[in-house]
């Protein structure tokens, strides 16, 4: 199609309102997609981390005890 004035191009022909309408919904939900998704890898980040956190905290939970009752071991046998 080719348009003789720029106010005919975005009439576009009669349906401009339905041509950019549909345009700006498109990039809006675009927009929101692209949010949402860093947004859920932000959140899946942040659990991954408590995760390996909680892990190493409960590691060295462990070690401890394990040290702790080896210095209760009987007189005469060492670690």
């Amino acid at each position: 199609m080719i348009w003789s004035s720029a106010s005919e191009f975005w009439a576009m022909g009669g349906y401009g309102v339905y041509v950019w309408g549909s345009m700006g919904v498109s990039a809006a939900l675009l927009a929101l997609e692209v949010g949402l998704a860093r947004v859920g890898r932000q959140q899946a980040l942040e659990a991954v981390c408590e995760a390996m956190d909680a892990e190493h905290e409960d590691a060295m939970t462990t070690r401890s005890s394990t040290v702790t009752h080896a210095t209760n071991w009987p007189s005469g046998v060492t670690s």
